[in-house]
């Protein structure tokens, strides 16, 4: 299996003014593939290259030292960045998406409110320190949870299902936001396609 750099449902201009275009482009072309690259050469004529990611990512502790770092970032950063990009939706009027329906109904019984998980998924990302992630997964209860990874360490690793997630390396923000990474989350919060988040939540 080689794996390949996910085409993007939607043009790098489509989340202006939020995420900008220049900042998709290198993101997605240049970070991204990277990735990819990185991992395709990592596993190469290994038992490892014709087995699917998530398998890979699930079971990472089992293969060989000398290849699992290299794995745990490139694999772990291809399947993040795959995730990530399907997370957000154009939105230009403006008006901030929220849940509906059974996964509005599980963050208000689990958070409180939907106000007070905005909080809470705010302060983590923000607070992460370095390069990193913020997530909101389904855990081995099948509860959920909200949570930080380091670098590109993903959720799928612990045996957690992601069904959000907020990059927050700089290469997601810098360009547009410089030190602000509380502008970049509030922005993030305006292009959340959540009808894709609800569906990772019924579907795993």
């Amino acid at each position: 299996m080689t794996f390949t750099l996910p085409k993007l449902p939607y043009e790098y201009f489509a989340l202006e003014p939020y995420i900008d275009a220049k900042t998709m482009e290198i993101h997605h072309s240049k970070h991204h593939q990277g990735y990819v690259d990185k991992l395709n050469a990592a596993l190469n004529r290994t038992d490892l290259e014709n087995k699917p990611l998530k398998e890979i990512l699930s079971n990472i502790n089992s293969f060989p030292e000398d290849k699992r770092t290299a794995i745990i970032n490139n694999g772990g950063g291809h399947a993040n960045h795959s995730l990530f990009w399907e997370l957000m939706i154009s939105n230009p009027e403006g008006k901030e998406n929220k849940p509906e329906g059974e996964l509005s109904e599980e963050i208000n019984k689990t958070f409180g409110s939907f106000e007070e998980f905005k909080e809470k998924f705010s302060n983590i990302a923000l607070t992460r320190f370095g390069s990193g992630w913020a997530w909101l997964i389904k855990n081995h209860k099948r509860k959920l949870e909200i949570t930080s990874t380091p670098n590109q360490d993903s959720p799928i690793m612990d045996g957690n299902i992601p069904i959000l997630g907020l990059d927050v390396w700089e290469h997601a923000y810098y360009l547009k936001y410089q030190n602000k990474r509380i502008d970049y989350i509030n922005a993030f919060f305006k292009v959340i396609n959540w009808k894709k988040v609800e569906e990772l939540f019924k579907g795993n």
